[in-house]
């Protein structure tokens, strides 16, 4: 099962999914942040995939603002459009990992009506965020990869920044 992969990759990653029950209002169906922490309902959870993309924002936010993701000390502009942009090509780079199909994860009723556009663009090469994702040290991108003699993206050298 996809939802299984996915939590023992986490899992793997240093992040952690904790299953609880969840009031019926989170952002995503099932889900919420706490400090390098995945909350899932499992009676509520509506897409595996949406798992990943959480993760994302989890591993591509500063260490120091990810132990204060789900306290009152968070920054309440979490998460720039930069870092949501990261979390999105994270996931692909997960997926890809995990060769699980593109769909699990950009998933019709996500992504504000662009997961084909999203899905189309990342399976053509166009990495938009890939230099956020290189800056904060978790890849590569091809030019850097073929002066250090490394695998480019979607490979990633590292899964939480």
């Amino acid at each position: 099962m996809e939802r299984e992969k996915i939590i023992q990759f986490l899992h793997q990653t240093g992040i952690q999914v904790v299953e609880t029950e969840l009031p019926g209002d989170c952002f995503l169906p099932g889900l919420a942040l706490g400090q390098n922490t995945i909350l899932m309902d499992p009676e509520q959870l509506k897409f595996p995939g949406d798992l990943l993309h959480e993760a994302g924002h989890l591993a591509v936010t500063d260490p120091e603002q990810r132990s204060k993701i789900g306290t009152e000390e968070m920054d309440p502009e979490w998460p720039s459009q930069g870092d949501e942009i990261a979390a999105i090509l994270w996931s692909y780079a997960a997926l890809r990992f995990l060769e699980i199909e593109p769909e699990v994860v950009f998933h019709p009723e996500g992504y504000k009506g662009q997961s084909a556009w999203l899905i189309e663009s990342f399976n053509s090469g166009n990495y938009i965020g890939l230099p956020l994702l290189e800056w904060m040290g978790l890849c590569n991108g091809p030019e850097k990869a073929a002066k250090t003699g490394t695998k480019a993206f979607p490979d990633m050298l590292k899964w939480v920044r």
